[in-house]
């Protein structure tokens, strides 16, 4: 499982020699889920710019919190209010969203996490709306030089005002994974799948932590000096980029 935004890429460029490493992972036969919790763009957008930079990448592949998020929106016959930038709420096209809302759907969304949006949220969750996180990391990387506000701080707004806990969906929920699993057909065996990520917690703690994924820490992309010391257990390896990690494990060429 291979976490993209940071590990793979970061903002529109490949992290270093990570397109010819995915290659080459995929030369041993392994089986490749890219497992993300963005929820800026659809799916099929993410796709489109991963293929754009150069990576050999199938659509299939993706297994994201977006997709997640919609599955348990049906599942619920929710009627979302969806505080998702426009592209990425194409993907709920086909779901009710008139009001009155029974659910607040929240996501890295720059330009609806704004008072209005939020103060309409908040009304929502004081009349019963239940509150679905997409997930809550805390920032991303936005730039190679530079971190921005993810939609945490926002999911953690909206609990204390309103006084409710959030479900959480996306990564490290022990469901997500538990679902990408499955999609590996690998849910009885999680021992034989590492999780590759740039986020100690986000990618590597929670439910990767349960079901005993070996757990492979990147310095690029939102990783900070120290964030291997922050895990709540040893971690079974930290490298420079995604790069290196193929690289320990596959052997050398």
């Amino acid at each position: 499982m291979l976490d993209i935004s940071g590990t793979l890429h970061v903002d529109y460029s490949p992290t270093p020699g990570a397109v010819a490493a995915l290659a080459r992972l995929r030369q041993t036969g392994a089986k490749v889920r890219l497992v993300t919790n963005s929820t800026k763009i659809s799916d099929e957008v993410l796709y489109a710019r991963l293929v754009a930079m150069g990576f050999a990448v199938e659509q299939s592949e993706i297994f994201s919190s977006l997709s997640a998020a919609k599955r348990l929106v049906k599942d619920r016959g929710y009627r979302p209010m969806l505080l998702l930038e426009d592209d990425a709420q194409r993907q709920f096209s086909d779901i009710d969203q008139r009001p009155p809302f029974n659910a607040v759907v929240v996501g890295l969304a720059p330009s609806k996490l704004d008072y209005a949006h939020m103060n309409q949220a908040f009304q929502a969750l004081l009349a019963g709306a239940d509150l679905i996180g997409i997930h809550r990391a805390q920032y991303y990387a936005s730039s190679e030089t530079q971190l921005s506000l993810g939609p945490g701080p926002f999911v953690a707004a909206l609990e204390s005002a309103a006084g409710v806990s959030a479900e959480l969906v996306g990564k490290p929920a022990l469901g997500f994974y538990r679902l990408a699993l499955a999609d590996m057909g690998l849910l009885d065996d999680p021992a034989a799948v590492a999780m590759v990520g740039d986020d100690v917690a986000a990618d590597l703690g929670g439910g990767a932590l349960e079901l005993g994924l070996r757990r492979i820490l990147v310095r690029t992309g939102k990783y900070l000096p120290g964030d291997e010391d922050k895990a709540s257990a040893p971690l079974d390896g930290v490298f420079g980029s995604f790069a290196a990690a193929v690289e320990a494990l596959c052997g050398p060429r």
